[in-house]
């Protein structure tokens, strides 16, 4: 086993550093955010970092990293229009999703670059991914700082969801396995997703006998 110390990891190179730092915590949920500016220019992002916060109300956050300067164009065209779309990333398109992430000038749209179709939902001002199975639009509620690395958590409330009929399952929740869904490990390794169970509620009155 190898053991850093936290003088070791602050000595490793920028780039090496950010791929063990983003790989620790496991397999990450790929996602697109789609959104647009007030003057009519799309944008697509591949993200990492969604995570439901809540259920009632239902909520989703994720976390923009610090800009050093650099245009956060899905920041601003959210603070701009107070909306965006969550969208799940499946096997048929991971390298179109994965080249999202290129800086690309504000006026050019992801979605043209990477050959993804923009999708509407009438009333709603956000763009959704056609190609993607299990998509959220999003009204934005508030943004936390994290004064630490000046980062912030962008917070949002569910308003659509849309997924196949065919992936809802008995107790609520979606077949991931069903649509194709992948996930993230580090910056840019992508994985199947793959079911190995599914359990109880964990009763403290209920818990199995786990012999060795």
């Amino acid at each position: 086993m190898k053991h850093l110390s936290r003088a070791q990891i602050d000595g490793l190179s920028p780039w090496t550093r950010a791929h063990l730092i983003n790989s620790i915590t496991g397999y990450k949920p790929a996602n697109l955010i789609g959104t647009i500016s007030l003057s009519g220019n799309t944008n697509l992002a591949v993200f990492s970092s969604a995570v439901h916060l809540g259920s009632h109300p239902p909520l989703v956050g994720f976390i923009v990293r610090p800009a050093n300067g650099v245009p956060r164009n899905t920041y601003e065209n959210i603070k701009e229009t107070q909306v965006f779309t969550l969208n799940h990333v499946h096997e048929s398109f991971i390298e179109k999703a994965h080249y999202t992430s290129a800086k690309f000038p504000r006026d050019v749209s992801e979605f043209s670059k990477c050959k993804l179709t923009e999708e509407w939902v009438e009333g709603f001002a956000a763009p959704f991914v056609l190609e993607s199975h299990i998509k959220v639009g999003l009204k934005y509620l508030q943004e936390v700082p994290i004064e630490l690395n000046g980062a912030v958590l962008m917070i949002g409330e569910v308003v659509h969801i849309t997924f196949p009929e065919s992936a809802l399952q008995e107790r609520g929740s979606l077949d991931l396995n069903a649509v194709g869904n992948v996930c993230i490990s580090g910056l840019d390794t992508y994985h199947r997703v793959q079911t190995l169970g599914t359990f109880p509620y964990a009763d403290p009155s209920a818990i199995p006998r786990f012999d060795k």
